[in-house]
């Protein structure tokens, strides 16, 4: 059997969504869904496997994070296209897969796709429509589109500096040259890093609208929990560290330390909130010693 896409999504804790993207796919006989269990729990991988026989689930005794954890499934994948998505999304009638594929066989110089991002919520508004580069120093970018209504605004496919973790298709011989997700971040930046790879590469990231997956974002790790604090502090100095260079590193260290660092800290504190205040605070001390906590510990 001649497989064409891999669909590769992480369950951790998440049977039940996982459950519902696994429904949302509409399977054919050149395509295959892989699930890795990073170490959920409940034996989670069984289950999945005794509902969805036609599902190649792979279990992780350890949770390797989200890198970790699409790298194992990377391995296992044997599509020439590797659709990553994430299991508390979902695809309709509309969602239009191919036209991903399409938009990556246009040309060489195209590794990465992404589809139109919506959340799953209220009139379902644009979660993304590709990104802006981040900034020197301040390293704020935003997502296009992030919040508006649908009205068709963002249908034209665009390169985009980024693509985003939650879905994103990319060619296998591409991911040969470029090599796998770095692991070192565990959780949030593995994407936007990986991006960086594929340009410097010379590899382009395009925003593709005739796709569109629908996103019910976090529900793994909340919205504002210590865990996402602690990895999104930490993870930012990361990321500086392994693409910045010279001056521009270094003041960025002092702005997101100096500046970001201490003004959470104290929002936090005014807040009563020890919890993210301590996430802060070990972000950036884990990072300056090269240190990682497992997300039991956050």
């Amino acid at each position: 059997m001649n497989i064409i896409l891999s669909i590769i999504t992480i369950n951790y804790n998440g049977f039940k969504d996982t459950c519902e993207l696994i429904d949302s796919i509409a399977f054919n006989d050149t395509m295959e869904v892989i699930v890795v269990d990073n170490a959920s729990k409940n034996d989670e991988a069984t289950m999945i496997e005794k509902r969805y026989p036609q599902v190649k689930v792979i279990r992780s005794d350890k949770n390797l994070g989200f890198a970790g954890g699409n790298n194992l499934g990377i391995k296992a994948a044997k599509g020439r296209y590797l659709l990553f998505i994430n299991n508390d999304t979902f695809l309709t009638s509309d969602s239009n897969i191919n036209s991903l594929i399409k938009r990556l066989e246009s040309s060489d110089k195209i590794g990465i796709v992404c589809p139109k991002i919506r959340f799953a919520w209220g009139q379902c508004p644009i979660q993304y429509a590709g990104y802006t580069p981040l900034s020197a120093i301040t390293m704020r970018n935003h997502a296009i589109g992030y919040g508006e209504e649908d009205k068709g605004q963002y249908d034209i496919a665009h390169q985009t500096a980024y693509a985003h973790g939650a879905a994103m298709m990319v060619k296998r011989d591409a991911i040969e040259k470029v090599g796998m997700m770095p692991e070192c971040y565990f959780l949030y930046y593995e994407e936007i890093d990986w991006s960086t790879m594929f340009s410097r590469n010379g590899y382009q990231i395009w925003y593709e609208p005739a796709s569109t997956i629908f996103h019910k974002e976090s529900q793994a790790t909340g919205q504002n929990s210590p865990l996402k604090v602690y990895f999104n502090t930490r993870n930012r100095l990361l990321f500086m560290r392994r693409n910045g260079k010279g001056l521009i590193r270094q003041l960025t260290y002092l702005y997101l330390i100096g500046i970001v660092g201490v003004r959470d800290c104290l929002k936090y504190l005014v807040h009563g909130d020890i919890k993210l205040t301590k996430s802060v605070l070990n972000g950036i001390i884990d990072f300056n010693s090269n240190h990682i906590k497992h997300p039991i510990t956050v």
